[in-house]
């Protein structure tokens, strides 16, 4: 198998573990009234945090766990959200 199934199969495998800072983001669209889904799952088995498929417009919430930090250098993203993006 190639290296980019692998890596699908491990990503869309996973569930999804929403943050304190995503549920804000999807409360403060609410308000404004942007109606999305939360945590949708594409027909290819991603997780987007919002998204509106009718329109197809999602929303990626990347807090502070989707990077990593390299001894004071400007930190990368981890190897979940690169794949993701």
């Amino acid at each position: 198998a190639n290296m980019h199934s692998h890596f699908l199969t491990a990503f869309t495998g996973q569930e999804p573990r929403p943050s304190r800072l995503q549920h804000n983001v999807a409360a403060a669209l609410n308000r404004i009234g942007w109606n999305h889904s939360f945590e949708y799952e594409t027909p290819e088995g991603f997780s987007l945090d919002m998204a509106q498929p009718e329109t197809k417009c999602a929303i990626e919430v990347d807090g502070p766990s989707h990077y990593l930090k390299c001894n004071g250098r400007r930190p990368t993203e981890n190897g979940r959200t690169k794949f993701k993006s």
